[in-house]
């Protein structure tokens, strides 16, 4: 299998892309890589280019460009030529941290969504605390859509389902709507509508609606959301977490001898809860509903992250993740019609 790389997005680019691309090529004698990027700047990190292709981008997407039009503008980036080469059959899947919207739009535009899904949704893995039987959970959409209609959020459960199943390897995953209550009235004209539509599927195990309070404590397997919403929570559970382990630290410098004594001792009980709230060993976020797989890690993101996110893609690529949807999705393009119909009426 073969693996485009964008070598130059993301803030320690073009380093520790590399590095990370060292890292999985050593871990997986399987897979091979298209790297894409400045050569001047790429080539000298290179400890060997066993199964690493290097191709030349002249220009290069920065966080700040707005995403479409550079991606209309700027051809010969690292990003649109790793996407065409997906679109092309030259790799069968486009990794970047760079720019997410830039991502997110050449998965749209160059790439290409899946036959009959409206629009495909950024999904996450994100982790759940103290469950013996349960480290993580999937939630879509983070990010992709501002504005969802309810048609979305039913697809969105489906393609969880898909992931949850063959990538986290989670057997008849359950599946919650988030909402602000647990009751099945609540929320807006669009999640009253969701819920009703989700419940009447039958292959899917849908819990009905679940609070983003519980969701760390492992209330769903997959988590639907409309894009604004899930963005929020994500961003929020993440600031949540950096702003805990800065209080903590804080509070133990400002404790005195005792406080630093105490600390030592809980050093490695520390060291467990740092290591369960990182969601970064899960890898990245992938864009699900598009030909391809599209998988964007955080703009911070270091060498030991690139290696576990290209771990993740091998696994979707190993069970068809893709295809799988694709099939559901041709199998079942009349029950889709009918619930798209109805669900404009709600």
């Amino acid at each position: 299998m073969k693996i485009a790389v964008d070598a130059m997005g993301g803030d320690y680019a073009p380093k520790e892309i590399v590095a990370g691309v060292e890292l999985a090529r050593d871990r997986y004698p399987e897979v091979e890589f298209n790297l894409y990027g400045q050569l001047d700047k790429v080539k000298p990190l290179l400890q060997n280019e066993e199964r690493i292709n290097l191709i030349q981008a002249d220009e290069v997407i920065a966080m700040e460009d707005e995403p479409v039009r550079a991606i209309r503008r700027k051809k010969q980036s690292s990003i649109v030529l790793a996407a065409q080469d997906v679109r092309d059959g030259q790799a069968d899947a486009f990794f970047s941290a760079g720019n997410t919207g830039a991502i997110l739009a050449a998965g749209l535009l160059i790439i290409g969504r899946i036959k009959g899904i409206d629009r495909p949704g950024l999904t996450t893995i994100l982790p759940v605390l103290n469950k013996p039987d349960q480290d993580s959970f999937l939630m879509l959409d983070v990010g992709a859509n501002a504005d969802t209609k309810p048609f979305n959020l039913y697809q969105y459960a489906i393609m969880g389902k898909y992931y949850a199943e063959t990538v986290m390897g989670v057997k008849n995953p359950r599946i919650g709507l988030l909402n602000n209550g647990t009751e099945a009235d609540k929320g807006d004209l669009v999640h009253k509508a969701a819920h009703e539509a989700l419940s009447s599927i039958e292959d899917i195990n849908f819990i009905g609606n679940v609070e983003s309070r519980e969701l760390l404590n492992g209330v769903a397997d997959v988590v639907v959301s409309d894009g604004f919403s899930g963005n929020a929570v994500l961003k929020s559970t993440e600031g949540t977490a950096l702003s805990m382990l800065k209080l903590i630290k804080s509070t133990i410098m400002d404790g005195g001898i005792s406080a630093k004594l105490g600390a030592a001792m809980l050093k490695s009980t520390f060291g467990k809860i740092q290591a369960q709230m990182d969601y970064s060993k899960h890898g990245g976020a992938v864009l699900i509903g598009v030909k391809a797989p599209v998988v964007k890690t955080h703009g911070s993101t270091k060498a030991p992250t690139v290696a576990n996110t290209i771990g993740q893609i091998k696994t979707m690529l190993e069970n068809n993740v893709v295809a799988d949807v694709v099939t559901y999705f041709d199998e079942h393009s009349d029950e889709m019609i009918a619930a798209k119909e109805q669900l404009k009426q709600k």
